[in-house]
């Protein structure tokens, strides 16, 4: 692998093991768009509630105070903690989670 050096006020790289150099140059910088195909582009919502969503009571929504609420659960760390449960508002349709 070559090194920087400062030989007479010159930028140089310099191997260690033969000693070869060569005038280090300023890099190119190159600069492009990266372009994206229209699949790449498209943003999936998904409108219909996971499998195995319940309904529930007793769980007050943070935004509109709601007490009935949709929740499943998933397993979202490693299988040895417990699962992540979420809520969905019945009546805003605001979805948070709770880490058990």
């Amino acid at each position: 692998m070559m090194t920087p050096r400062k030989v007479n006020g010159t930028s140089v790289y310099r191997c260690p093991k033969c000693g070869y150099e060569e005038e280090a140059v300023k890099p190119t910088v190159i600069k492009s768009k990266v372009k994206h195909t229209e699949r790449e582009k498209t943003i999936v919502l998904e409108e219909e509630m996971p499998v195995g969503t319940q309904t529930m009571r007793g769980v007050v929504c943070p935004s509109c105070k709601n007490d009935e609420v949709y929740f499943w659960m998933v397993q979202t760390r490693a299988a040895d903690e417990p699962p992540t449960r979420f809520y969905r508002c019945t009546k805003c349709g605001k979805t948070w989670r709770e880490y058990e």
